[in-house]
């Protein structure tokens, strides 16, 4: 066999799934070269010949492998995707590994815009300073350059005004699936 026969032989091995052990393997490679969560959607376009019950079941056994065994990385349902992610119980070495700089840190204005916007979406600027009680305009332009925020449209108000809501980005940072997972208010209030 020549070597451009060869070559062409192995493109056509690189993309064939031989057991459930390698399509398991690949999965994972997948997700651990992934910049974020992988949906069940992408997993099939990427493995051809699988269909998304398969997929899902994959993804469940690989749920169980990684949260059971006690090791260090967890599989984790987020933003409607699967994402590998260190164990919270490691989570002291690995910010003293990337020296967390301070000003990856949201302050506590930041947070209280960031909450105000995530429970009152879509938001104008001029609730979030009625309920904060200050300008809130430095803020909003952090929020939205760490893009935890994003502008939603105009009002329909005189000198429309814009409105504001969390995106995906958010849903990410906080490690929710979706909004729906943010606590209620009812259940912070007893926190107080």
């Amino acid at each position: 066999m020549s070597v451009s026969g060869a070559v062409k032989e192995e493109k056509v091995r690189s993309t064939e799934i031989v057991s459930s052990t390698e399509v398991l393997s690949i999965v994972e490679a997948l997700l651990f070269v992934s910049d974020g969560p992988l949906s069940v959607d992408k997993l099939v376009q990427v493995i051809e010949g699988m269909d998304r019950a398969a997929v899902c079941q994959l993804m469940e056994e690989l749920r169980v492998r990684f949260n059971s065994n006690g090791g260090p990385v967890v599989l984790r349902e987020i933003d409607g995707g699967f994402q590998l992610c260190t164990h919270p119980k490691y989570a002291p070495w690995i910010k003293k590994l990337c020296s967390v700089r301070t000003n990856s840190r949201l302050s506590r204005p930041a947070l209280e815009t960031l909450a105000i916007v995530a429970y009152k979406q879509p938001v104008t600027r001029a609730e979030i300073e009625n309920v904060r009680g200050v300008s809130c305009a430095g803020v909003l332009a952090l929020l939205l350059e760490k893009r935890l925020i994003r502008i939603a449209g105009r009002q329909d108000a005189p000198g429309k005004p814009l409105l504001y809501r969390t995106t995906t980005e958010f849903v990410r940072h906080f490690g929710l699936r979706s909004l729906k997972d943010l606590p209620r208010i009812s259940e912070l209030k007893e926190l107080y």
